[in-house]
């Protein structure tokens, strides 16, 4: 069983920034691509960055130039920087565990909350 835990979320400005860290207990990231999905009140969770195995990455266009994912494998870290936030950014950020074989399970974390506010 993996767990990942977030962390890093709270209040930021618009305009100003926030890094969110994803810890995972064992070390998944040769197995494992690592995604930040979010979900604001009466809205559907959407993928916002990933990271695969290879080290690629994908953004969703709310977020591109704004937002960077990237891992720390010798500390089983992924990391989301976010910069210029927005408050359309508000929302409970998950991480996001998704693997490569399909017989193994996909893991979350509990999420953090993230509010873009003045």
């Amino acid at each position: 069983q993996v767990q990942l835990v977030e962390s890093g979320g709270g209040l930021a400005q618009p305009g100003g920034s926030l890094r969110l860290s994803c810890a995972a207990s064992a070390r998944i990231f040769g197995f494992y691509h690592m995604n930040w999905y979010r979900q604001a009140p009466g809205k559907q969770r959407e993928l916002v960055a990933g990271i695969t195995i290879g080290g690629g990455t994908a953004y969703a266009d709310s977020v591109k130039g704004r937002f960077t994912i990237s891992r720390d494998n010798a500390k089983n870290t992924v990391y989301l920087q976010m910069n210029s936030l927005k408050p359309e950014d508000t929302a409970v950020y998950y991480c996001n565990a998704y693997p490569v074989l399909a017989t193994n399970n996909a893991y979350w974390g509990q999420g953090t909350q993230v509010t873009v506010s003045s």
